[in-house]
């Protein structure tokens, strides 16, 4: 278990962070950027869950404990502590393959009760589900933040899969929680011509 007792170190102080592996990197660097914005995207959820009740606020509780792995399994990277793949272990936090199979799970439930999309959708309808659509659209900000931070250093595809399965998720459950998609406002292309 975690225990933090004193919140300020001083050691940022010089503008880098340390690692889990102990290296210390310059805050603005990609593998920071990424893990920020992931960060950035769990805070987005904990806004969502409180426009939710029930199942739904159960799975965004877990998704952002799952949004933490995330950013525990970006902050160590390979080599030393972080092994030579990205298998889990006692001492490394991975994001595995069952976290993205798990939303796929969620998400075809959800999309069983839905009409299919006859149009592209804008974000809102709902508070709830404009709730929704800006955590989706932040775990997409992320995603790019990860893919960005993947051509210059490895990234477990766990991971990635993961993030791009949850923005789907919440795509699909932003259109649920909009009376069943019956809610949502549909884009009129060039309406304003």
């Amino acid at each position: 278990m975690v225990r933090l007792n004193k919140i300020y170190t001083r050691t940022g102080d010089d503008g880098t962070t340390g690692l889990v592996d102990g290296s210390r990197v310059p805050k603005h660097a990609a593998r920071m950027e990424a893990i920020g914005a992931v960060d950035e995207a769990n805070s987005a959820l904990g806004l969502a869950v409180l426009a939710l009740d029930g199942e739904n606020a159960a799975d965004l509780r877990r998704l952002q404990n799952d949004l933490f792995d995330l950013g525990a399994d970006l902050a160590t990277p390979l080599g030393d502590m972080g092994g030579e793949d990205f298998a889990p272990s006692e001492m490394v936090l991975r994001i595995v393959p069952a976290q993205a199979e798990w939303l796929e799970g969620r998400i075809d439930a959800l999309n069983d009760s839905l009409e299919p999309l006859r149009s592209f959708i804008l974000p809102g309808g709902s508070e709830a589900a404009a709730r929704v659509h800006i955590a989706r659209a932040s775990v997409r900000r992320a995603e790019r933040a990860m893919t960005a931070l993947a051509e210059s250093q490895p990234v477990n595809p766990a991971a990635l899969a993961f993030v791009n399965r949850l923005s789907d998720y919440l795509f699909v459950l932003a259109r649920a929680v909009n009376a069943g998609g019956a809610g949502d406002v549909l884009w009129q292309p060039g309406a304003n011509r």
